[in-house]
């Protein structure tokens, strides 16, 4: 599976912190949500946490899936 790419964060006043995709909003975290992932980000791979936080992780096997005999209808 190739490794996440094109994610990027912005933290505003108040502690929110807006995740975007390639220039797109992919989700927004206030409060505490937002401190615990400015802390995992910080300690880790950044791209790999943010496709974990707004759950773009699971890339790589749907078409394969997709097309198993047992999926085709």
């Amino acid at each position: 599976m190739p490794r996440p790419h094109g994610f990027s964060y912005e933290q505003h006043t108040g502690g929110t912190v807006r995740i975007t995709h390639h220039g797109r909003p992919a989700t927004t975290l206030n409060g505490p949500r937002a401190a615990q992932f400015l802390a995992e980000v910080e300690t880790s791979d950044p791209q790999l946490v943010m496709a974990r936080w707004t759950g773009n992780y699971k890339r790589g096997n749907e078409r394969t899936a997709r097309d198993h005999p047992r999926n085709r209808r």
